[in-house]
């Protein structure tokens, strides 16, 4: 049988020690707030490391000194080359070579100097890119426009070249915009207005672009020439044919090695590459069309040429006359048929006795 000192210390516990009691008994110290991680600080950092103003001022230093440092190595190199050089084509292309060697170099050499973590920099650019894609779409379409013209060459320095409504000779090539010098407008043929036109390079991707230069280096041209109807029209385009062919003829031999050549690549094909003249009917007379190569550049000059062969040719010859807007009265009285003509003496009595029948004015 259990003793009673047994039972009381079975129902009451023993007491707890002094310092026990007095640590349960005090509230617990409420847990530190934990602080929240930001992301782009982390990334920054990760990206510049820990950053001073002096550290900034002491790197924003070295910056302005590599960026005159990298202008006045390519003023000195171009200076050099224009010097030594006198190819203005040679000229253009070394310079723009070293312009963007000396860009990409600094720009290197300054994100050398401010990444400390060179690794770090693909995340950062992660961030930013899509903001970026948004707000400088233009810019990028341009960019991507140069790339395409560098690879796919739609077009060279002096081609002549028509984007969308804008014609001209391609003077410059740069990473967002090309230049053309402007031809046509208010003057006429093709001759130079004197303006420089600025083109971005995304509208190689939007409008089409005509080139009369580098693939196929001749352009067809035609000059209309119109005769009377009482004109000796054979004879007329004879003699337009002996024109174009003396003034065509070294247009001929070119068109067809420039058209074995861009045979692999395009499907190029002339039956007939030499002068021809075709013949139709306007309403002043027989219209006789020269057709022939020439030169984009060349096209006035030719034109002119021909021109005043005709104007030549056409003066000796007593059966031929240049038609030109007219207005004739016709009478059927006395230039109709035979059976339809007036009787003699009528046509005194309807004219009213002034017996003269009317003709041309």
């Amino acid at each position: 049988m259990p003793s009673m000192s047994s039972l009381v210390s079975y129902l009451l516990p023993s007491p707890a020690p002094l310092g026990a009691i007095a640590s349960s008994a005090a509230p617990a110290a409420p847990a530190a707030p934990a602080v929240p991680q930001d992301p782009v600080g982390s990334v920054v950092e990760n990206l510049f490391g820990t950053l001073t103003g002096e550290d900034v001022l002491t790197k924003a230093i070295f910056t302005m000194l590599i960026v005159v440092l990298m202008w006045g190595l390519r003023r000195i190199v171009l200076r050099t080359v224009a010097s030594r050089v006198r190819d203005v084509r040679t000229q253009y292309h070394m310079s723009k070579g070293i312009g963007y060697a000396t860009t990409i170099v600094g720009i290197l050499w300054i994100g050398f100097l401010w990444f400390e973590r060179i690794g770090s920099v693909g995340t950062f650019l992660g961030l930013m890119a899509a903001g970026l894609a948004i707000a400088l779409r233009d810019l990028i379409a341009a960019f991507a426009g140069w790339l395409f013209i560098l690879i796919e060459s739609p077009f060279e320095l002096g081609d002549r070249i028509q984007v969308g409504p804008h014609r001209g000779d391609v003077v410059d090539i740069r990473a967002f915009e090309f230049t053309i010098l402007e031809i046509g407008n208010w003057v006429h043929a093709d001759q130079s207005t004197g303006r420089l036109i600025h083109i971005p390079n995304a509208d190689v991707f939007r409008v089409p672009v005509a080139n009369s230069s580098t693939q196929f280096p001749y352009v067809w041209h035609e000059i209309p020439v119109a005769v009377t109807f009482e004109s000796d029209w054979r004879r007329a385009k004879g003699l337009l044919l002996e024109i174009a062919e003396r003034e065509g003829s070294g247009q001929v031999v070119g068109a067809e090695a420039a058209l074995l050549a861009r045979a692999k690549k395009f499907l190029i094909h002339y039956s007939k590459v030499t002068p021809t003249v075709y013949t139709s009917v306007v309403d002043s007379g027989v219209l006789l069309t020269i057709r022939y190569l020439a030169d984009p550049r060349e096209r006035r000059g030719t034109s002119e040429r021909i021109w005043e062969a005709i104007l030549d040719a056409f003066a000796r010859e007593d059966e031929i006359d240049l038609a030109y807007p007219t207005r004739r009265v016709f009478s059927n009285l006395t230039e109709g048929k035979l059976p339809l003509r007036a009787p003699p003496g009528a046509v005194d009595d309807e004219l009213g006795g002034a017996g003269e029948p009317p003709g041309r004015e």
